[in-house]
């Protein structure tokens, strides 16, 4: 299982150094082996003494090393913390800060050339889940094209825009049918995020083509996110 946290924009550089000590005290503690992935804020990013199955990643960089882009990080910020993880395609920076495929496409390929592991997010908005399984397929791929699917290191996070920070799930049919529809293709690990909590970790872990969970806002409290981790390793 992967079970990750999105922090978004919360949580300082202090609150997240407590966060993570907390959480890595829980997973020894609980003998908890899944591979756990937390995304800090870019000014959070540090040097953590963590469990080896404990990953930080960046969620967002530019795809230089460094250079004159106000604003953004590249992989000399990242490598000063030993980051090779990353969250590419979240549909808060596609719809909200207006990110293009080919902006995705040129940050996907450069940190895939450079052997990061790499969560690729995917998802549909409420009109075309409402137009039914084929339209959500076709819209989900759609999203895939000009991407490496094959590539060894990546994940990736099916989404739905319409249940990201809304409170509303998909049923556990629809995210079934939309897994099994992506696995028919995907090799890599598929996760599931969309209002995800702990009160539901556990049916939505369970679902056939279901490896793991990204989780925005219920993750941020670290006692949920530890005992999505705790639900995760019991299965």
């Amino acid at each position: 299982m992967i079970i990750a946290s999105n922090f978004k924009t919360n949580h300082t550089r202090e609150s997240t150094k407590e966060f993570l000590n907390t959480l890595n005290t829980f997973v020894k503690e609980n003998h908890i082996k899944d591979d756990i992935l937390v995304f800090p804020t870019a000014t959070s990013l540090d040097n953590f003494n963590l469990s080896s199955n404990i990953s930080i990643g960046a969620q967002n960089a530019y795809h230089v090393e460094k250079g004159s882009f106000t604003g953004e990080i590249g992989t000399e910020q990242l490598d000063e913390f030993g980051i090779k993880t990353i969250l590419i395609g979240h549909s808060e920076r596609r719809d909200v800060l207006k990110e293009s495929n080919d902006s995705i496409e040129k940050k996907y390929n450069f940190y895939k050339e450079l052997g990061y592991k790499i969560v690729f997010c995917i998802g549909e908005p409420l009109e075309v889940r409402e137009s039914g399984l084929q339209e959500v397929l076709a819209y989900n791929f759609a999203q895939l094209e000009n991407i490496d699917i094959n590539y060894e290191n990546l994940i990736i996070a099916y989404e739905p825009v319409w249940a990201i920070g809304t409170g509303l799930t998909a049923s556990l049919k629809q995210i079934d049918e939309t897994l099994n529809g992506l696995r028919k293709s995907i090799k890599a690990p598929l996760l599931y995020g969309g209002s995800v909590k702990v009160a539901n970790t556990k049916e939505i872990l369970e679902i056939e083509n279901c490896d793991g969970i990204l989780v925005g806002t219920a993750s941020w409290k670290v006692e949920d996110f530890s005992q999505m981790c705790r639900i995760a390793s019991e299965l």
